[in-house]
């Protein structure tokens, strides 16, 4: 974090009494560069002069002329890399929708408020402010793969799976773990499946690329029961996996050959593609679930019919996505949505998992809702199998010390 007087602000209202009590806030909190502009043309004509930028923006959103989404538009078209807070006498939900715009723009968005400003709410907004070469965006240069290098990624074994843990909301118990696949490339090092698992999809590989997870994570399951680690392991299949009606056959055979049972899996469904062939997938999972795989709908309400998926497979678990977790405490409408996720899973009998639970304050809440379960970053990252073992030792360890749990 660079010294508060070197951070250069810029500050976008059409009104001059707010532009003056922002700029009299901040130098109580020990800023000093602040510009201030009364309107966005403005303050884009001040941004586009060859000796001077902002680190950070602080912009409303209701404004004559060009408003703020508009101007959030133009910030994106000028591959702005600082930081954005919005400030605004808009409802709760219009900000969010304009904070959401600007993350879609790729530009780094550290939150908003309402309108009076409250010193201490925007000095915790300004703490989170980090070099642009640091933030997530500035971090995701992707390199573009073509499926002939997915294809040798197969073929060469360089798939390896990461389990995330997810633990007993009461408790605290580890209750299970979710293989998570990165593709090891020899030369560009850790690559995430957001890179890859598209073009598996869209070019046909996804059939390869899922038996290698798969047999992977069957292997690691019986190599933890062996060692009375018993929890759940949760593998994500694609919906072009539902399109063949041998794949049934295959994950029967699979959890024999690794020496495991079918109730010891959970395979989580993600609804981000229509199936091709409704009676063939429905005919798949029914089969799975009697098997007696579990099922679980993942990333539930973000894709395509999330209840007529419900309605029509029988699904045993339900994971709320991490966009409905993260910051639910705080936040109106991710509480409904939340509380309505929750309620309508524990109505149809099933086990809830939380994702995306990023910080002691998302823990706390989830605690007070009856959610089952949970995982995210505050719990533990994605992690190679082998540091497993070790990691529960030491959650178990620290939740006996601590009151994270009832």
């Amino acid at each position: 974090m660079l010294e508060k007087s070197t951070l250069k602000f810029l500050l976008v209202d059409d009104e001059p009494f707010m532009l003056k009590l922002l700029s009299r806030i901040m130098s109580n909190l020990g800023y000093t560069q602040i510009t201030s502009c009364e309107s966005g043309s403005d303050a884009l004509d001040w941004l586009e002069q060859p000796d001077y930028s902002a680190d950070l923006i602080l912009l409303d959103i209701n404004m004559p002329e060009m408003d703020g989404v508009e101007f959030v538009r133009e910030l994106a078209k000028r591959h702005y890399s600082g930081s954005l807070i919005l400030v605004s006498g808009e409802n709760e939900r219009m900000r969010q929708t304009v904070e959401k715009l600007g993350q879609t723009y790729k530009i780094t968005m550290l939150g908003h408020l309402q309108k009076p400003v409250n010193p201490e709410e925007l000095s915790k907004l300004l703490a989170k402010w980090v070099p642009p070469w640091l933030n997530d965006y500035s971090l995701a240069q992707k390199v573009d793969y073509d499926v002939d290098q997915i294809r040798a990624a197969i073929i060469n074994n360089e798939l390896v799976n990461y389990y995330q843990p997810q633990v007993d909301v009461t408790s605290g118990k580890v209750v299970g773990v979710e293989a998570l696949v990165r593709w090891q490339h020899p030369q560009n090092g850790m690559v995430f499946p957001d890179q890859f698992i598209h073009l598996a999809e869209d070019y046909g590989l996804i059939d390869d690329l899922t038996h290698a997870v798969v047999e992977a994570a069957f292997a690691q399951t019986r190599i933890w029961r062996d060692n009375n680690l018993y929890q759940e392991v949760s593998v994500n299949i694609s919906m072009n996996n539902l399109n063949s009606l041998k794949f049934v056959d295959y994950m029967t055979t699979a959890a024999a050959n690794a020496g495991i049972m079918p109730s010891d899996i959970v395979l989580e469904i993600t609804e981000s593609r229509l199936m091709k062939d409704l009676s063939a997938s429905l005919e798949i999972l029914s089969r799975l679930r009697l098997k007696r795989f579990g099922l679980s709908i993942d990333d539930f309400g973000t894709g395509y019919s999330s209840f007529a998926l419900l309605r029509n497979i029988p699904f045993n678990e339900l994971k709320i996505d991490q966009r409905f977790v993260h910051g639910v405490a705080s936040n109106n409408t991710l509480r409904a949505i939340y509380n309505a996720s929750l309620t309508l899973a524990q109505q149809l009998d099933m086990k809830t998992v939380a994702e995306g639970v990023e910080d002691r304050e998302d823990w706390n809440f989830l605690r007070s809702t009856g959610c089952d379960a949970a995982q995210g970053y505050f719990i533990a990252k994605p992690m190679p199998a082998a540091k497993i073992p070790n990691w529960i030792s030491n959650w178990e360890a620290n939740i006996k010390s601590s009151d994270l749990c009832i």
